[in-house]
């Protein structure tokens, strides 16, 4: 089961400026092959399926925290590219002038058409997110290297997509990820040290371009997030700190397991966007759940 919060793990900034090809660039980590929505399902069926959970539940509590933590950026993702495409069209209700006209000059239509100007499970190029991108051999070695290889690769992508986008927000984002992401490319290089005796570690990082090289990732290191993995559970997947342990391989200061989640954010509040009918529903009265809420004591 999994137990959400209404909060984001960080605070996005407001853009100044819509850019709808800089929320095209960011699908590519959202719904692309090296996408939060990989990682999420790789890790997400791999703790489903792992046989043996009792006598290898260390690396069990691993990647099922790792899991955890993978719906949290889906939803960081999601809101970046929500924010830059706010504003991006004409607000109204009149059909006639072409409130969309604009949208016919950004990279990804189904932005405009396939949703209320949000985001969608698919990549940069509009291609949809699908289930080949998941890979659970029930090998654990063979899981494990995988998901080394897989989080190598969203951070090559992270870095790339870093270096398309200019916007405050998206790269605010980027930066968050490669922080974790980071992290989860450590943990899995230390699960297969302790699996096999090789120094995976060693490797990292991979790209060799270190964090530091991006302005945005250095609050997050300077404040310890790159060597805190989260088990987003108080009560269970207590062992997966004999696995995460030691030093970090990087700045060798102390990994860490901390029980239970970041407390994260408020959500910001995504305008109404008529002209899409994004919500609709106009003839709801706030009114009516206000006086709901009053007589069953609920904050309104």
């Amino acid at each position: 089961m999994i137990l959400r919060m209404d909060r984001l793990p960080i605070e996005l900034p407001t853009p100044k400026n819509p850019s709808p090809n800089d929320a095209a660039a960011i699908q590519e980590l959202l719904g692309g092959k090296f996408g939060e929505m990989s990682t999420l399902m790789n890790y997400t069926f791999q703790s489903f399926n792992f046989r043996g959970r009792n006598r290898l539940r260390p690396f069990y509590d691993l990647t099922a925290s790792i899991a955890g933590e993978e719906y949290s950026h889906i939803e960081v993702v999601s809101y970046a590219i929500n924010l830059l495409l706010t504003g991006t069209t004409k607000r109204g209700f009149d059909p006639e002038p072409g409130p969309l006209k604009e949208s016919v000059n950004a990279r990804l239509s189904r932005h405009f058409i396939a949703s209320g100007q949000a985001s969608l499970p698919m990549d940069s190029m509009g291609d949809w997110w699908t289930g080949q991108n998941v890979f659970s051999s029930g090998n654990l070695k063979l899981d494990l290297l995988h998901n080394f290889f897989l989080e190598c690769g969203a951070r090559a992508n992270k870095m790339r997509v870093y270096e398309m986008v200019t916007d405050p927000t998206a790269r605010e984002m980027v930066g968050f990820l490669l922080v974790r992401g980071g992290l989860h490319v450590v943990a899995y290089a230390r699960a297969l040290e302790i699996l096999t005796g090789v120094a995976v570690t060693k490797l990292v990082p991979v790209p060799e371009l270190s964090n530091k090289a991006f302005p945005e990732t250095r609050k997050y290191e300077e404040n310890g997030v790159h060597r805190k993995l989260y088990t987003f559970s108080k009560d269970d997947y207590q062992q997966a700190g004999l696995v995460f342990n030691g030093p970090h391989p990087e700045d060798g200061l102390p990994l860490e397991v901390v029980f239970g989640s970041p407390e994260g954010v408020p959500m910001p509040d995504l305008e109404e966007e008529p002209q899409l009918n994004s919500p609709g529903a106009d003839g709801i009265d706030p009114e009516m759940f206000r006086d709901i809420a009053m007589k069953l004591g609920i904050k309104f």
